[in-house]
């Protein structure tokens, strides 16, 4: 079946099984900095924004996502350029693989605070990115980056 996503800001037509998840289809079309992680939708390493909204493109159907706008890092990396900076200043950028969807999330997050659904404070930042998993450190570098990334003391 065919579905047509705007994606990053492009409108594409893929060909596709109705039984794909998001996360695949994603993948083959070339956009890897959605990773498989875990499968269950319980690691973040999936994450990209539908709508505008975080979604995990493992527990997604693809052929759901006809006449949806999807965006993943790539299509946010301009916009997270300091944020990716704040990453590497606080040691945080280790492996990489968890990076991608943690920037989306974050991403997300900001335009949240932005918009005033989410409080710009440690506690609600740490609540909003609670599904987002590294297997590399202890978050505290991490955590560090985005508090400076929003502004949050």
């Amino acid at each position: 079946m065919k579905i047509k996503v705007k994606i990053n800001g492009e409108w594409k037509e893929w060909e596709i099984d109705p039984s794909d998840y998001l996360l695949d289809v994603l993948r083959r079309e070339g956009y890897l900095s959605v990773k498989r992680g875990c499968d269950t939708g319980t690691c973040g390493t999936c994450t990209v924004l539908v709508d505008g909204f975080p979604a995990l493109s493992c527990s997604i159907l693809a052929a759901t996502m006809d006449g949806h706008e999807i965006t993943t890092a790539e299509g946010i990396a301009d916009e997270m350029e300091d944020y990716m900076k704040a990453l590497a200043a606080e040691g945080a950028d280790q492996c990489g693989f968890c990076s991608p969807g943690l920037m989306v999330m974050v991403y997300a997050l900001k335009k949240e605070i932005e918009n005033g659904k989410v409080e710009k404070n440690e506690e609600a930042v740490k609540r909003y990115l609670i599904g987002n998993l590294c297997r590399c450190s202890g978050y505290l570098g991490q955590q560090r980056a985005i508090f400076k990334f929003l502004g949050v003391k």
